[in-house]
């Protein structure tokens, strides 16, 4: 064309276009937390692998602020799937002794449970509570199931200690409680050879309406069940929150029944931990609210059942058969015929009209193959068996429930079913169905739409003017050079975020990146919030990658120097810079 510039032109207006960029680099470069240059980056000298150097997976490559990449990427990042290597026989302690459980009389065995949605497969499976239904286990053999309810979870402790019903229930939190005594006769120790659900929104915490987030309850009062699900649920939420159990409050009754009449009747107290249906009453009423409940909490109350290690040893074909017969009922469940059917024998078993017990499904979500595979056998899981387990035994010994060393994990854990059912197709097949699907939305939109649940400050030592993650320094050792992390503790931290992440399943999360005010009058505002900002996107790709968990559900912000994190010392400057990941419910969308 006539009029089409030429060739030299357009090569000066790219020159002029790459300067800018180049003089932007280098003011980059030129600010951040505190104006120290960055130290000389070495080569990895002890070869990939967590906490090493290189970027973040899924992260900027260490750009941000940096200019040039100066590290090999870390191309070891942990698989979404790493397996326990290790059998249950070598793990599970051996049974000593003459089996001491009540024989199988007329070859039944007696399964114990509470009023719970979460075993209506078993219920289902059994075609009641009675022992009618002829079980077939492998080889042919066939036996008897007897359901036994036992409301009380002391009692049932006693009932299964003393040999009076073979397989009791629990909610895993619970079992650190009762393991102390049983290690003293190896033929109770109890295998826990299933998970049946997670708590749907059969649990919660509702508060009065002055109080917004978690953090509001110190000070207050907090009233709930003992040694229960209710105050695993509730310690969870506190610490989380950023609380110590003893900046609250707490009252403990017998029940959650009886926590919902005291928050009820008595309006000194500030919230109280129950369960459905009565924490769905309770919100209703003037002046209450719903702070958090496990429908957004979702994979934190787990269900499970477990049998005496002698009858275990004795009877591995009926335990098969139990745990093939349950995970088969919960495939059935999807039905709304099955459904209304289990309902009517719940009903009959719990003595409760069948229209409560069709509305109580929806408070647990029973865990098919799939989903008992990541719970038991993926290490990598931040919401597994083993880390639910080393939760309960940190909160208990807080509070002073536990005073004991803890039992390890691997003491009762039995994944030996499991994994011979994962050679059928039929259970192999199955997918974890317990992923809700969101589409993504903006910080300004969590924030407006959604009730923020509880902030948890995290502090990840960054490296002045820097987003990366696992930046590495030379140290001078010995005389020596040698290049060690900036901060060793950052893959631990970010499987506690992970962690949080993964409990709070439907929850909205925002990162936010803050940075220390050091540069304050020196350096553009805005370029701190974008390192701010980078920081808290750094955070979140590496839980996403290595957790494989949905990008949708976060959203990050950079803050800068805005919001200090103790307003009486805004120029405390290591404080200052941290990310905090805020917790906002979903149920409203």
């Amino acid at each position: 064309m006539a009029n089409e510039p030429k060739a030299p032109f357009w090569l000066a207006v790219w020159a002029v276009i790459l300067g800018l960029v180049a003089l932007a680099a280098w003011r980059a470069g030129m600010f951040g937390d505190r104006p120290v240059p960055a130290p000389r980056a070495a080569p990895m000298a002890g070869g990939p692998g967590p906490g090493g150097g290189g970027p973040a997976p899924g992260g900027d490559g260490g750009s941000g602020t940096e200019g040039p990449m100066s590290e090999a990427p870390d191309v070891a990042v942990p698989t979404t799937v790493k397996e326990y290597t290790f059998k249950p026989a070598e793990r599970l302690p051996p049974v000593k002794g003459v089996s001491a459980y009540k024989p199988l009389e007329n070859d039944t065995v007696r399964f114990a449970l509470n009023v719970w949605a979460g075993w209506s497969p078993i219920i289902l499976a059994n075609d009641g509570f009675k022992p009618g239904k002829v079980w077939q286990a492998p080889g042919g053999r066939p036996f008897k199931v007897e359901l036994v309810l036992i409301d009380d979870p002391v009692q049932m402790r006693d009932a299964y200690a003393a040999g009076e019903v073979h397989v009791g229930w629990a909610t895993l939190d619970m079992l650190p409680l009762f393991v102390d005594s049983f290690a003293k006769d190896s033929r109770i120790m109890p295998r826990v050879y299933q998970q049946v659900d997670f708590s749907n929104g059969g649990d919660g915490i509702v508060v009065r309406d002055t109080i917004k987030t978690v953090k509001d309850l110190a000070g207050k009062k907090l009233v709930m069940a003992q040694n229960s699900p209710s105050q695993f649920f509730a310690l969870n939420m506190l610490v989380a929150g950023g609380l110590q159990p003893a900046d609250v409050e707490m009252i403990y009754v017998t029940t959650a029944f009886e926590a919902a009449a005291a928050f009820n009747r008595d309006k000194s107290i500030a919230g109280c931990v129950s369960w459905a249906p009565d924490i769905y009453n309770l919100a209703e009423a003037k002046g209450n609210r719903m702070l958090v409940t496990t429908k957004t909490a979702n994979r934190l109350i787990a269900d499970v059942w477990f049998a005496r290690a002698d009858f275990a040893k004795d009877h591995p074909d009926k335990v098969e058969a139990l745990v093939r017969g349950i995970f088969d009922a919960m495939s059935e469940l999807n039905r709304e015929d099955v459904r209304a059917r289990v309902a009517q024998l719940m009903a009959d078993g719990y003595t409760i009209p069948a229209a409560d017990a069709l509305s109580m499904l929806g408070d647990a979500h029973s865990t098919n193959w799939a989903e008992n595979y990541q719970f038991f056998l993926n290490r990598n899981n931040p919401a597994n068996f083993e880390r639910i387990w080393k939760q309960a035994y940190y909160l208990y010994r807080k509070v002073g429930a536990i005073s004991n060393n803890p039992v390890p994990f691997d003491q009762v854990m039995d994944f030996s079913v499991l994994q011979k059912l994962g050679t059928e197709p039929k259970y192999a097949e199955t997918k974890d169905e317990y992923t809700a699907v969101v589409q993504p939305r903006s910080v300004g939109q969590i924030r407006a739409e959604n009730d923020e649940i509880l902030t948890n400050t995290i502090v990840i030592k960054f490296f002045p003017n820097s987003s990366e993650l696992r930046k590495t320094v030379i140290k001078k050792i010995d005389g020596k050079d040698v290049e060690q992390p900036y901060d060793p503790r950052v893959d631990l931290v970010l499987d506690e975020v992970a962690a949080l992440a993964k409990q709070f399943g439907n929850a909205r999360i925002v990162i936010e990146g803050h940075t220390d005010s050091s540069m304050k009058g020196a350096v553009p505002a805005a370029m701190v919030k974008e390192l701010s900002l980078q920081r808290a996107r750094a955070v979140k790709e590496a839980i996403v990658e290595k957790f494989d968990l949905d990008d949708n559900r976060f959203a990050v912000d950079g803050l800068g120097w805005d919001r200090p994190a103790d307003d009486d010392h805004p120029d405390d400057h290591a404080l200052n810079r941290r990310v905090e990941i805020k917790v906002y419910s979903a149920e409203k969308e």
